[in-house]
């Protein structure tokens, strides 16, 4: 079938079923499931300022116009200073692609109501209000498409503090709406708001910058199910191809976000984005950075869980990235050079449950309410501990030894009665791996030279059975 009548008449489905009322949530897209890593980018106004106002450090990261309570007038002359004339689109994704990342969410316009692209619906836009004048995005959608991976766009959904009619209830009334510029929160009007600027705006950004992956929605606040509902039918009128995080409100999401934390146990469909270091937005303040070892563990663990990981970068108000995250990338591109099959297209191992009972060190709990939290809000693990985890692809099976401290290790959950093994051999190595099968568990020797920058390991462990 022609591919321009197949999404014709999937878009006509998708009409009559949302007339009908059905719930048209759905499962991520392959590119998405098989893909596992993404670069999350927060470029905004509040990069520019880099974490101070007013000559002193400010609190909430990019949320700091509602921490400083500043006036949308006086917050928007920091648009006459952001002239980024260091961004350069090829190498921002070129960095992504090289360290192995297969998609980029970048912030299309953040709780601030700033967009960062050329947008007609209104004019507090970077190619309108700056001395750069410059639409970002279609350079990144040009060098997306040259690297092979797909533009997402980052929209805050139910926070404008540039809008009057956008009300908010957490973690109280008014909690996170500009109520000094717009005090009135019962004459609010959200549907004025979703209608006059969220709806064009996603308009816009699906028919300005070719195929979107995904629309990145963040805190739905007092989005109602309808409204949702509506939105979903929208992005999927333009491109029925587009996933849908579920901070779209109301359970209409494709998959699951959590946010700067980890979870104790496998699930589908979900997605964790984590920083590199304390803040999401460029801050000169913070020196709290994650080490590549960390990271690579960090992305292990989500993936053997069945989820993504969307790793941060903050870029400067001048285009150019912090000199630590451009580290951190290049020490983990050349990881998964060597590793990437082990996480690719990969599933969670059938044995999976019986490490989560064994195995978790790390209790987070699962508290992640669809973007209920502030900007400052890390509680991803920072110990780094001798451990070990799996994914699987068909018959083979992936043993990632992580931070080991010792020559050998025992592996319970790979023992003679669990797994018929045939061949193990160590990724990146051509010598032999020696191991024994025991009816207790899999005793496996380690490499004796130790990898000095990531010292994770990954065994790639084929089955009798085919």
């Amino acid at each position: 079938m022609n591919t321009f009548i197949f999404k014709y008449i999937r878009t006509i489905l998708l009409l009559l079923f949302a007339a009908a009322g059905l719930n048209l949530s759905g499962q991520p897209a392959p590119w998405f499931t098989e893909g596992k890593f993404g670069l999350f980018l927060h470029w905004g106004l509040y990069s520019q300022t880099a974490g101070d106002w007013n000559g002193h450090p400010t609190k909430g990261g990019e949320h700091f116009m509602l921490y400083e309570r500043i006036p949308v007038r006086t917050y928007a002359k920091i648009a006459d200073q952001f002239n980024p004339t260091a961004f350069d689109a090829d190498r921002w994704v070129q960095m992504a692609h090289d360290a192995g990342m297969k998609y980029i969410v970048i912030t299309a316009k953040h709780h601030d109501g700033f967009s960062m692209y050329n947008s007609a619906v209104s004019d507090y836009n970077i190619v309108r209000r700056t001395p750069w004048a410059q639409d970002p995005m279609l350079a990144l959608a040009a060098a997306c498409k040259k690297y092979g991976l797909k533009l997402c766009f980052y929209y805050s959904l139910g926070r404008d503090w540039a809008d009057p009619d956008v009300p908010t209830n957490w973690p109280t009334k008014a909690g996170r709406s500009n109520t000094w510029d717009y005090p009135d929160e019962d004459a609010k009007d959200l549907n004025k708001y979703v209608e006059n600027k969220v709806k064009p705006q996603l308009r816009e950004l699906l028919t300005q910058y070719g195929p979107i992956g995904i629309i990145w929605f963040d805190t739905p606040e007092l989005i109602t199910k309808k409204q949702s509902q509506e939105i979903r039918d929208l992005i999927h009128a333009i491109q029925p191809d587009c996933i849908i995080n579920s901070r779209i409100g109301n359970g209409l999401g494709d998959y699951a976000v959590v946010e700067q934390t980890l979870v104790s146990a496998a699930r589908k469909n979900w997605e964790a984005c984590i920083t590199m270091s304390e803040n999401w937005g460029y801050n000169r303040h913070d020196t709290k950075w994650k080490s590549p070892e960390l990271l690579v563990r960090n992305l292990i663990e989500v993936v053997s869980k069945g989820g993504n990981l969307l790793l941060n970068v903050g870029p400067k108000g001048d285009g150019s990235w912090p000199v630590e995250s451009q580290e951190n990338l290049r020490a983990i591109g050349a990881w998964m050079k060597v590793n990437g099959e082990a996480l690719y297209g990969s599933s969670v191992w059938s044995g999976n449950k019986e490490i989560v009972t064994a195995q978790t060190a790390n209790k987070e709990s699962d508290k992640e309410k669809a973007g209920m939290k502030d900007a400052v809000n890390d509680a991803t693990p920072k110990e780094i501990v001798a451990d070990y985890r799996f994914t699987q692809k068909g018959n083979v099976v992936y043993l990632f030894v992580r931070s080991p401290s010792t020559a050998r290790i025992d592996i319970p959950e790979l023992a003679k009665n669990k797994l018929a093994i045939s061949s193990i051999s160590l990724l990146g190595s051509t010598s032999k791996v020696k191991w024994t099968q025991g009816k207790d568990a899999l005793a496996l020797t380690l490499p004796t030279a130790k990898d000095s920058g990531i010292p994770i390991y990954v065994f790639k462990i084929q089955s009798k059975h085919n």
